[in-house]
């Protein structure tokens, strides 16, 4: 039978062996290894041995190809026993690939991803959802600028609301605004017919000054006007635009706006507008009042966020300078004091 395998000791001082036969022997496999500790090895001899043409000997065709210190005895002879008509100087190696490698890259990324998607979920979510949302509109409509200047917006404001307070705004909202000369964008009569809803929403939340958005218990429980002020507070807070106005058709407890982080955070940056309810008591004057507010706002100029902090950061340097001023006429009040002659201040 000969020899069906053996390791590296075998031959691990024969470090002078200059031919080794191996012919007739019963191996399928030859380790490259061992062949490269025989550094003064000339000859090599497997002639009438099994040797498999497969992927654990692919090492072994390589090196005996490119190797150009031992000669292989008959090795364009020598043939495959286990794939016949092959030789085994040129059987397919391509299919012999370090699997190891790609496995450990593959969990490699498929943990990093469950790492770090539900960090970008919790943190970019609504970043991520707007863009998915602009990207659309703006793929279906590239000639159309979304964010055109202030000036050139084709309405003053977009209406959102629910169907279900329609009636409010048909005959209360609108007559009174569109009366005194703005131009509302309202989804029912100004939405491009055939176009996706989406598309409608973005374009007419870009394409108006403000969005005036009539919150209800109605309005918390649509899934679309939820759409449309997220994409307002977007503009808000990320764009720096105010653009969003809040107005509350009826009392809605603060508890029922925990979900809506969001239209909270409106709330305690931007002051907002209650319509009066039937327990007012000189409705006439408070809705005179509402509507008069309502129309200010909508004049009021989008860069209003940063006009905002530009005052607030004028009002801080100011109280440093006020504070650094404080100071330098306390210093030469102890000096005079400390002083035989007299110092005068000047105011």
């Amino acid at each position: 039978m000969g020899i069906e395998s053996f390791s590296k000791e075998v031959f691990g001082n024969l470090t002078g062996l200059k031919v080794l036969h191996l012919n007739r022997n019963a191996m399928q496999t030859l380790d490259v290894d061992l062949l490269e500790n025989l550094t003064n090895l000339q000859y090599l001899d497997v002639r009438n041995t099994p040797l498999s043409c497969n992927c654990p000997n692919s090492e072994l065709q390589n090196w005996t190809k490119n190797n150009q210190r031992v000669q292989f005895i008959y090795l364009y002879n020598l043939t495959c026993p286990d794939v016949k008509g092959s030789n085994f100087y040129n059987f397919d190696t391509h299919v012999c690939s370090d699997f190891g490698v790609y496995w450990f890259a593959s969990t490699y990324i498929v943990t990093l991803l469950v790492t770090l998607l539900p960090l970008l979920y919790i943190k970019l979510y609504w970043k991520f959802k707007y863009g998915y949302y602009v990207f659309c509109s703006w793929f279906g409509e590239q000639w159309r600028r979304l964010r055109e200047e202030e000036e050139k917006c084709t309405y003053d404001a977009f209406i959102s609301y629910n169907s279900a307070d329609e009636e409010w705004v048909m005959e209360q909202l609108l007559p009174n605004l569109e009366g005194s000369g703005f131009r509302l964008c309202l989804h029912h009569r100004d939405f491009e017919p055939g176009r996706n809803i989406v598309d409608n929403i973005v374009a007419a939340v870009y394409n108006s000054r403000k969005t005036v958005c009539v919150v209800s218990h109605n309005f918390l429980r649509s899934e679309w006007c939820s759409l449309e002020i997220q994409l307002a507070s977007y503009r808000l807070f990320d764009e720096m635009q105010d653009v969003l106005l809040l107005v509350f058709l009826e009392y809605i407890h603060e508890r029922q706006l925990s979900a809506y982080h969001r239209m909270r955070k409106v709330m305690l940056k931007k002051t907002y507008l209650q319509w009066p309810g039937p327990d007012c008591t000189d409705p006439v004057k408070s809705q005179e009042l509402f509507w008069k507010q309502l129309k200010r706002a909508l004049r009021s100029s989008n860069s209003r966020c940063q006009d905002e902090e530009q005052m607030e950061e004028n009002v801080q340097n100011g109280q440093r300078k006020g504070e650094a001023r404080a100071e330098e006429r306390e210093y030469f009040m102890n000096q005079a004091q400390m002083d035989d002659e007299p110092y005068y201040l000047m105011p």
